[in-house]
């Protein structure tokens, strides 16, 4: 996907408020001063204004009077906070990785990191990728469950109650639901993986996810094993490829979805970068812990 199909993307999630608080990130800078009801119709200039450090600065430090809010969007958030990322990888040498509750060890992976980051279409997948989930969609459907039909529930932070939908939606709607699995997977480990790893995959979670996987048994008794954040990745992976290899019509947004299912652990570590640093100061008004 090329920068200005990129920035059309972007153009069509932020709003009006969104685009003059761009506006005045321009306005403020050396280059040409850019008009909010035209920035929507410039996606290049619209991309170059969101890769400014001034936009970042902006959104996350706030404009005006102290006690006023920010006219931004969650996506523009989101959006910023990922290209933040972009250039605060650039020039480090390690990234802490979690290895516990509280506990970090630095990795020296950072040239991955940019490698996967270096993508524009990339980065606007991870900015709506966490845009989704500040509503997150629950609900009911029918199942046929020894050979009687029964009402089960379904939620898209469950990724088990999830998994469920592919054995009760029409075979053209089941790449919607493996993508959705992929987004909960990469979301839940890269925004909350002490909650991932420790609460949310337990031996029978882990055996039923596994089995709706579609694994040979070889792999599923080898993954059981695995350590959570592993078998976590392999799912998740699998489930954007399913997505990516059971669409209909190969688009540049599928294209996408797979060059993530074979990155999936330079996005996960991305994403715990973004949320360390940006997503959970004190207050912090878009995600809660799941179960919270």
């Amino acid at each position: 996907m090329d920068r200005f199909l990129v920035g059309r993307e972007y153009a069509g999630h932020l709003t009006d408020a969104d685009l003059g608080l761009l506006a005045s990130v321009a306005a403020a800078g050396t280059g040409p001063v850019a008009d909010a009801s035209s920035l929507r119709g410039d996606p290049a200039a619209l991309l170059r204004l969101l890769e400014d450090p001034g936009a970042f600065r902006a959104v996350a430090g706030g404009q005006g009077d102290p006690g006023q809010a920010v006219p931004a969007s969650p996506f523009l958030v989101f959006a910023v906070s990922v290209q933040r990322a972009a250039a605060e990888l650039a020039s480090a040498g390690h990234v802490p990785e979690r290895t516990g509750p509280r506990q970090r060890v630095p990795l020296f992976d950072a040239p991955a990191l940019r490698d996967f980051l270096a993508a524009p279409a990339r980065r606007l997948f991870l900015a709506e990728l966490l845009a989704s989930f500040t509503r997150v969609a629950s609900g009911r459907y029918r199942a046929r469950v020894g050979g009687r039909m029964r009402t089960r529930r379904f939620s898209e932070l469950d990724p088990v109650r999830l998994a469920g939908l592919l054995e009760a939606v029409p075979r053209a709607e089941r790449p919607g639901v493996y993508r959705r699995l992929g987004d909960v997977t990469l979301f839940l480990t890269g925004v909350f993986p002490d909650y991932a790893t420790a609460h949310a995959l337990g031996p029978v979670n882990a055996a039923r996810l596994l089995h709706a996987a579609q694994l040979p048994a070889s792999q599923r008794d080898r993954l059981a094993d695995a350590p959570a954040i592993e078998l976590w990745e392999h799912l998740g992976a699998r489930w954007y490829r399913a997505a990516r290899d059971l669409a209909p019509v190969t688009t540049a947004r599928v294209t996408v979805v797979g060059e993530v299912a074979e990155k999936l652990r330079q996005a996960r570590r991305v994403l715990n970068h973004v949320a360390d640093r940006y997503l959970f100061p004190p207050g912090n008004p878009w995600f809660a812990q799941p179960g919270s």
